[in-house]
């Protein structure tokens, strides 16, 4: 082996790897907006707004610790015209397109209709009317977003329903109504509702908002989807009861259809919001609103409902400081040094500020409850400790030549920050690479892994605790360790994912060779793959501009911007054309950053002295030298190390293994960094003024 040229192994692990939780949602970033103080914010929670926001459900389900109100918010203001009792449910959906799929006077024959349906696309609603014949329970699907969707939908609920129909067919329903009379009460209107009801046809109580700010109810007759189907109503119904006066419901008009729902197992108020543009209200003067399709959370502020596109709408109307407690709480944890949770408060006051002064994407709401602007968890998410750094920067945000900017922030920076044009090939002058060296906090006290190869050849991760370095080397240099704890299990990642099978169980005394020891997966540094091709194709569908080859063989980092991030990358030597770098993160399988180096299982690159480079295969039985004089194993698996004695395993398998480190994409405020900089001693503007460039931070 004299005469064998020494080569170098280039190395894999590159420049540090970083980025952050994306909160933003935007792709890149818009200009600076002029400051104005704020007292209340609109958070979107359930809406369909296509790509930008979906989040959608039937009805919601609300409730309150003490009395509670429901209205209307008109341009007049609020009103409260209805009032339930402490701890009472009710449920609230919007009049729209929808498939009533059968009426019976059997509660188990609906029941098990309504399980059925429960389980497909097409969600039920399962209300229970009075008629003088007794009790009858009406089941629907919907809501949907126009007549020809509700049209598809009667099929597939016929199919699914099949069982329960009786001979009923499935038709679809709207929210065109005749008015059968105003009357002074619920129960007469009832009344009315009952007799019709009882002849055969469709007919409900509505309460409706005068003019004045008064309401009135009205009796209202059917539920039509087209003009001539209500016409056709209407001389149907004078015909049996000449005595009303019938005419069609004033759709300018916000109402709701008072109903009884069943659909949870017990019976509770349902408010079905009709009229064009109606917006509902529902407060709590002493209390938090709880939102059971949010995990029965509960909210300070007060819920508006509304109609989108034909789905309901449901956004929460909060003080603004208040807003906040939830949000710092629920970005970063309430044990961080007061300095942090500062730093988060301004931070997340800028960025909520600039949302609501700029007019927001999500059209009727400034911001959503999900990441997409800021975590948003009500009530469950404040502390004492998150209100005190709230209530302590009070109105103070960051300017940039006198406008608020919006202060995007990330979960870890994984060592460096990002510059603009790493993220959305954008940027703002706010905004740039800087050290974010505190992002190590994030795995101070977190167990190493080492990272070993089986005398079968395959490499697994097992966490340090259940093994130890016995001190003896192999012939080519390497570590031995012995397992220490019983059914230890060999991770394919340095990290425990209890939905993914361990490599092999080991048992004590059973050893290995050490390849490296490294931190565990996680926000500052992690492993993710290897991914097949196949796999990655599938992740590269639609996210690129140009086509993407049926096969990756090969796939490189080609460029990185200022902090090392991936620009561009190439699959066979092409370019994957996203619309902005950091969409590499969902492109290539959900990584959590884009300061990440690619090794590709099954190949590795060496570089010889005269810097020349060439590729070797796993499967190619070759022997390779370091710098060091070191030689590396032959077989099935190949060791590589370099000058550093680092090793490293390149299995004869074909796969992309991504190492990066940091979470999310990388700019401005590290929240990590900023908790690291705060245990140093740094106060809030200090760890502001680093992460944002050339800013004041003022009270407004």
């Amino acid at each position: 082996m004299g005469n064998l040229k020494v080569q170098k192994v280039v190395s894999w692990c590159g420049k540090g790897m970083l980025a952050a939780l994306l909160v933003t949602g935007g792709l890149q970033l818009p200009d600076k907006v002029a400051a104005q103080p704020v007292d209340h914010i609109r958070v979107g929670m359930f809406m369909d707004l296509g790509s930008t926001y979906k989040s959608t459900t039937e009805a919601v389900t609300l409730s309150s610790g003490q009395a509670w109100t429901v209205g209307f918010n008109t341009t007049a203001g609020p009103s409260s015209l209805i009032t339930l009792g402490a701890g009472e449910e009710a449920r609230f959906s919007v009049d729209g397109f929808r498939v009533k799929v059968l009426e019976t006077k059997d509660l188990s024959t609906a029941s098990e209709a309504y399980k059925k349906l429960a389980a497909t696309a097409d969600k039920p609603i399962l209300f229970a009317a009075q008629t003088s014949g007794g009790k009858v329970y009406q089941l629907y699907t919907g809501y949907y977003a126009n007549e020809q969707t509700a049209i598809s939908a009667v099929a597939r609920a016929a199919k699914t329903a099949a069982a329960y129909l009786n001979g009923q067919t499935p038709t679809v329903k709207g929210a065109k109504h005749l008015t059968a009379g105003t009357y002074a009460t619920e129960a007469e209107a009832a009344a009315v509702v009952s007799t019709v009801k009882t002849a055969g046809f469709d007919a409900v109580v509505a309460l409706v908002q005068m003019p004045d700010g008064g309401s009135r109810y009205e009796a209202w007759v059917g539920e039509a989807a087209k003009d001539n189907e209500l016409s056709a109503l209407s001389g149907a119904v004078s015909s049996l009861f000449p005595q009303l006066a019938l005419s069609n419901a004033d759709a300018s008009r916000p109402a709701f259809i008072i109903r009884q729902d069943v659909s949870l197992g017990q019976a509770v108020k349902h408010f079905q919001l009709s009229g064009n543009e109606a917006k509902g209200w529902i407060a709590s003067a002493g209390s938090e609103l709880k939102v059971k399709e949010r995990s029965n959370r509960a909210y300070r502020g007060a819920m508006e409902i509304s109609s989108l596109s034909g789905q309901l709408v449901l956004v929460n109307d909060v003080p603004f400081e208040q807003y906040l407690y939830s949000v710092v709480g629920g970005e970063v944890p309430s044990s961080w040094p007061a300095e942090a949770l500062k730093a988060q408060a301004v931070a997340a006051r800028s960025y909520a500020e600039f949302q609501v002064n700029q007019g927001s994407k999500f059209k009727i709401a400034d911001v959503v409850d999900t990441t997409l602007s800021q975590a948003y968890n009500g009530v469950s998410s404040e502390s004492q400790n998150v209100v005190q750094a709230v209530d302590a920067t009070q109105g103070e945000v960051i300017l940039k030549d006198g406008k608020v900017i919006e202060a995007v922030f990330s979960s870890n920076a994984g060592g460096v920050s990002a510059d603009p044009s790493e993220v959305w090939n954008s940027g703002g002058d706010a905004f740039a690479s800087v050290p974010s060296e505190g992002d190590v906090a994030a795995i101070k006290g977190q167990k190493m892994w080492y990272h070993i190869l089986l005398s079968s050849g395959a490499t697994g991760y097992v966490r340090e605790d259940n093994a130890k370095e016995t001190g003896t080397l192999t012939s080519e240099g390497l570590e031995k360790i012995t397992v220490t704890a019983k059914g230890t299990n060999v991770r394919p990642l340095p990290l425990i994912q209890s939905d993914v099978n361990p490599v092999v169980k080991m048992k004590p005394g059973d050893t290995a060779t050490l390849l490296e020891k490294v931190p565990e997966s996680g926000t500052y540094s992690w492993v993710r793959g290897p991914y097949t091709s196949a796999e990655l194709v599938k992740s590269l569908q639609g996210k690129t501009a140009t086509p993407i080859p049926s096969s990756i063989t090969t796939l490189e980092v080609t460029k990185r911007g200022p902090s090392g991030r991936a620009t561009e990358i190439k699959a066979n030597g092409q370019i994957l054309d996203v619309k902005y770098p950091d969409m590499f993160r969902s492109a290539l399988n959900g990584l959590p950053s884009t300061l990440f180096d690619i090794v590709q299982i099954g190949s590795y690159t060496v570089l010889s002295a005269d810097g020349t480079t060439s590729k070797i295969s796993g499967s190619s039985n070759t022997t390779v030298l370091s710098a060091s004089g070191q030689s590396t194993m032959k077989g099935s698996e190949t060791v590589v190390m370099n000058g550093d004695l680092k090793a490293q395993s390149i299995d004869k398998g074909q796969g992309f293994l991504f190492i990066g480190r940091g979470n999310g994409h990388g700019l401005g405020l590290s929240q990590w960094g900023a908790k690291g900089m705060a245990d140093e001693g740094y106060d809030y503007q200090d760890i502001l003024k680093h992460y944002y460039q050339n800013v004041t931070i003022t009270k407004e």
